[in-house]
């Protein structure tokens, strides 16, 4: 607790008008937002590169995202880090009542369905409350990246029995799509709206796949990425040892340096 604690008295000291630190002073809410998503990134992509050094590092700034926004509430009068606190402790009790209470579980599948029920029951509550009509998509947030968003919606509407039995089901839906997007490709003038509605839908299908398969979509593409940077860093390498770079080489030249990173990657 004292760590702790010793955060938060650094932050109101860099907030304190008098003698803080005027980037500091000067933030609002919506100038840190950028940062908290910016740093969520960062404690992912340390997850991702499985570099635990600078997890620990990551997630210290991520910490300290939560300990600003906390900090300018409590000076408007709004809550502090405590109410922060003590209000995902309640949330965290009354979400598993099979381990502060009676309920019981039999694994963590079940689990996962009784988190969502509880969820559900939740909004419905808040729903009751504000007068509106309630529905399985209520309180995704708008602001997600728009890949965990449509996660979530098929997540949602999967658990109300819209959704496909099985992960292989998705394909044929897949192949449908990009049947589409070829099709506009092939007019004789592509409609750029009708194009990236289509692409919209493809790349919604894939995510749905990827659901199904229990592989988180967000975490695949990012593995993807950190391995296209490794191996076109490899191409580059291989090239400059050569005396060139991409700008003089050819593609069927980079296609077999390509070739040669990928093979060296699997003998590794």
């Amino acid at each position: 607790m004292h760590h702790i604690e010793e955060l938060l008295t650094i932050m109101a000291r860099l907030r304190d008008p008098q003698g803080g630190c005027p980037w500091d002073v000067e933030q609002t809410f919506a100038t840190i937002a950028p940062y908290t998503i910016e740093e969520a990134y960062e404690v992912a992509d340390a997850i991702a590169r499985k570099d635990m050094a600078a997890l620990k590092d990551e997630l210290g700034d991520l910490l300290l995202q939560v300990v600003f926004h906390a900090r300018m509430a409590e000076e408007a009068g709004l809550f502090a880090f405590g109410d922060v606190v003590k209000g995902i402790s309640e949330k965290m009790v009354r979400r598993h009542p099979h381990v502060f209470a009676d309920a019981v579980v039999k694994d963590a599948a079940a689990q996962t369905v009784s988190w969502e029920n509880i969820k559900a029951a939740e909004r419905r509550e808040k729903g009751a409350l504000e007068g509106a009509p309630p529905s399985a998509l209520d309180n995704i947030p708008s602001g997600l990246p728009a890949m965990k968003q449509a996660e979530k919606l098929q997540k949602r509407a999967a658990r109300v029995g819209f959704d496909w039995t099985e992960a292989k089901d998705v394909l044929g839906k897949i192949r449908e799509e990009l049947d589409e997007v070829a099709t506009e490709f092939e007019a004789p003038v592509t409609e750029t709206p009708r194009l990236t509605d289509e692409l919209g839908d493809l790349l919604f299908a894939c995510v749905n796949l990827a659901r199904k398969a229990n592989i988180d979509p967000g975490m695949a593409l990012r593995g993807t990425n950190l391995k296209f940077d490794r191996r076109f860093r490899r191409v580059e390498a291989l090239l400059a040892a050569q005396g060139r770079g991409p700008a003089e080489a050819s593609l069927e030249d980079m296609e077999k340096l390509w070739v040669q990173a990928k093979n060296e990657e699997r003998r590794a």
